[in-house]
């Protein structure tokens, strides 16, 4: 027969498993120590969502973007490509235009002042000599505007 102090030493015991099963370390969370070399990386790759509904309704792009296996930051140059883990930056061209602009901060990108219509936005991820490594493109449209009552 089990006492009060037996149930409470089992509740404990199973307190302490159930947080322990779900924990995560910081390494699960943070990836690998910036402070250790990492041999072998595996491949950088980019994820690009759509844009955020609510905002493109009002005519505004938020496009939300990430990196696996590539830190995006703002450092540039030859001497950058043996850092490890790996760095780099996007370049962002909107509507096939002839020129583009670069990201290195890793916050969602926003463009302003396209027409209602159909639009692309080329996300492409570049090492610090701007070598593309890989790409993303999302489509979407503006909705017209409504007119003034």
């Amino acid at each position: 027969m089990f006492t009060t102090l037996d149930c409470a030493v089992v509740l404990a015991a199973s307190t302490i498993f159930a947080a322990t099963s779900f924990a995560q370390s910081a390494k699960d969370i943070r990836g690998p120590s910036p402070l250790v070399a990492i041999e072998d990386q595996p491949p950088a790759r980019l994820i690009v969502d759509p844009p955020l509904a609510k905002q493109l309704e009002q005519g505004l792009v938020f496009i939300q973007y990430a990196a696996e296996n590539l830190h995006i930051v703002p450092v540039f140059g030859k001497g950058a490509l043996d850092v490890s883990p790996r760095i780099g930056h996007v370049h962002i061209t909107v509507d096939d235009a002839p020129w583009h602009f670069v990201d290195a901060s890793g916050e969602t990108v926003i463009v302003v002042g396209l027409k209602p219509g159909p639009h692309k936005v080329l996300f492409e991820l570049a090492d610090p000599t701007h070598h593309v490594i890989d790409s993303k493109t999302v489509s979407f449209e503006i909705p017209p505007k409504e007119a003034p009552r």
